[in-house]
């Protein structure tokens, strides 16, 4: 009876969703982009300087709308006065403001960091948190700073969609999508979970250097023959359309 049993269950149950040949290509490409992205850059890292959790939490935060270079600039400085919370609050607001004059929306992201500081004080015992919920309940910080806080500092295998996410994922493309979160719940999807700790790493990296906004360099890319964008480009060419 057993036997018979455990027969019929095992007949019940539903059949495996197979893949078509079509989506197994497709994961296959993907594969493949990130395998290639991966040996040409084997350990990447963010640009962004920093010292500590808190630190990065702040750089990142004032890279919005700014570049990392600026944020380095600027950030040098007030790392070596203020690298903690309560250091953070003791430095101020107006003289912060002064130090981060050069990067955009200044005013503002002082104002933030210096309520932020003091909520890591008064909340989290000075410490900044691992979990995203957490980080996004502190003033300035989205969803995308606080995935790139989680995956930078805590090593979560998280993916923080910024434009050149957003365009190098819609040119390939990869996981296409009209918003940053449309992009990274595709990307989650899609990536093989080997690459994703440094997924967005690889593809920041290849949006800002390789396939740029106004002219890609398709020439020197290292999944040109992966990539799908109609309009490549080649070195030789005035108009930077492909020959």
């Amino acid at each position: 009876m057993a036997k018979t049993s455990s027969s019929a269950g095992a007949s019940a149950r539903p059949p495996r969703a197979r893949k078509s040949r079509a989506e197994t290509g497709e994961a296959a490409r993907i594969e493949a982009i990130f395998a290639r992205l991966a040996a040409a850059l084997p350990q990447p890292r963010t640009e962004l300087e920093y010292r500590n959790p808190f630190t990065l939490l702040v750089a990142v935060a004032l890279s919005a709308q700014a570049t990392d270079v600026s944020v380095n600039k600027a950030t040098k400085a007030v790392f070596a006065l203020a690298d903690t919370p309560r250091k953070m609050v003791d430095l101020g607001e107006d003289r912060l403001r002064d130090m981060i004059r050069t990067i955009g929306l200044y005013r503002g992201k002082a104002k933030n960091v210096i309520a932020m500081s003091r909520l890591l004080i008064e909340r989290f015992g000075g410490e900044v948190p691992r979990e995203r919920e957490a980080l996004e309940s502190l003033p300035g910080v989205g969803r995308k700073t606080a995935n790139v806080v989680m995956n930078v500092a805590f090593d979560a295998p998280l993916i923080a969609v910024d434009t050149h996410i957003l365009r190098v994922s819609n040119r390939m493309p990869i996981a296409p999508g009209k918003t940053p979160l449309t992009v990274e719940l595709g990307l989650e999807r899609v990536t093989p979970e080997r690459y994703r700790l440094n997924a967005h790493h690889w593809l920041i990296l290849h949006g800002r250097y390789v396939c740029k906004a106004r002219r890609p360099e398709c020439w020197r890319c290292v999944v040109e023959d992966l990539c799908r964008f109609p309009a490549k480009t080649t070195a030789g060419s005035p108009n930077g359309a492909a020959a």
